[in-house]
């Protein structure tokens, strides 16, 4: 059947609106990943996940974050070299210069200031309001406060050695700080800016997240294979969630009504899933007796990703989960649904950090 030009022009409006709509209906978010070894920051269009761009921050950029309002990012930057724990650090001096807090302009994908903030930064956490970031000082056994406004510290809390996750309770504003060395985890209250609460954790723990409701808390400790359970009003270990054999727990994550938790599993290269609804389910006396599962019945699945899969988001749907993969240079993309991954993202050398921002509004 024939169509007339007119027709047929109007038929294309049709389409071109049609998508345009789906376009503007899709998810719209970036995702912004910190490349510990070339020294800069990938960013990944969320709803094409392509890059979009690479631009240079400094050396060793590690933990980020952005704020509320997403128009800033920040990554922590480190002129210590990259060592094996308990390697002497004589052999390889460190470069107190390139230590740092990277600022990024969200929309404009470049680092616009460095601000000095302590010693090692790693990972950090910014408070709920924005105003205040929490930075774990590595090699300095202590938790910095910066003014995320001025870049200008606001206080020191002295911790126990090697500092490296940190979150912060959504219910209260509770910092807690995780320390590898001794397995502790730190609790600190921001306004006193004093420890309130030492909680022993065991197992290297290396990163920390909450429950929405700010009632539990969960520390992956890598050379314990587990996850430990924290209550985090009376500020006690409740329990230890054992990951196969070959895990190294490393970044957490919730999802945004809680039910389950996310943790990446290092050169186990797989993300596990865990139900948090089971945590508290008993195990069989004979397991108890032994030692053995536990919390084995509330893991739900073992994703492969890439290789040595170390920092961890979802995007602002809570359908889609990136890992950033260190020893593979890429991100791995997981369907949270389907429990599979869907792709994998060619980024910067040694991907350490991810963080999401949503579309501005």
């Amino acid at each position: 059947m024939y169509a007339s030009p007119m027709r047929r022009f109007f038929v294309l409006c049709v389409l071109i609106a049609g998508a345009i709509v789906a376009r503007a209906e899709s998810p719209s978010y970036l995702v912004f990943v910190s490349n510990e070894r070339s020294g800069d920051v990938t960013v990944i269009d969320g709803a094409t996940d392509a890059v979009i761009t690479t631009f240079p921050v400094g050396k060793r950029p590690r933990g980020i974050h952005a704020t509320p309002d997403g128009k800033r990012l920040f990554v922590t930057l480190s002129g210590s070299p990259r060592m094996a724990p308990g390697v002497d650090e004589n052999r390889a001096p460190a470069d107190k210069r390139a230590d740092g807090l990277g600022v990024i302009d969200a929309a404009a994908h470049k680092l616009i200031d460095r601000w000095h903030v302590g010693s090692d930064p790693e990972q950090f956490a910014i408070s709920k309001d924005g105003k205040f970031a929490f930075i774990a000082n590595e090699d300095d056994a202590s938790a910095s406060i910066v003014d995320l406004d001025s870049g200008q510290p606001r206080g020191k809390i002295k911790v126990s050695e090697e500092p490296e996750g940190v979150g912060i309770n959504p219910s209260n504003g509770e910092v807690y700080v995780t320390c590898e060395e001794k397995g502790e985890a730190f609790v600190i209250d921001p306004d006193q800016q004093r420890v309130i609460a030492k909680i022993d954790t065991g197992g290297r723990p290396r990163s920390v997240a909450f429950l929405p409701d700010g009632s539990r808390a969960y520390a992956a400790c890598e050379n314990g294979g587990y996850v430990a359970v924290i209550d985090a009003k009376s500020h006690k270990l409740l329990s230890k969630i054992q990951l196969p054999t070959g895990s190294l727990p490393m970044g957490t994550a919730v999802s945004n009504d809680g039910k389950e938790l996310y943790v990446s599993t290092g050169r186990g290269n797989a993300v596990a899933i865990i139900d948090t609804q089971k945590n508290d389910v008993a195990r069989s006396p004979l397991l108890s007796a032994r030692g053995e599962g536990e919390g084995e019945e509330s893991i739900v699945a073992m994703i492969p990703v890439g290789n040595r899969a170390w920092g961890i988001a979802l995007d602002p749907s809570g359908s889609k989960l990136y890992t950033a993969n260190g020893a593979s240079n890429d991100v791995s993309v997981v369907d949270v649904k389907s429990r599979k991954e869907l792709r994998r993202i060619k980024v910067g050398d040694g991907p350490w950090g991810i963080a999401i921002v949503g579309a501005a509004k």
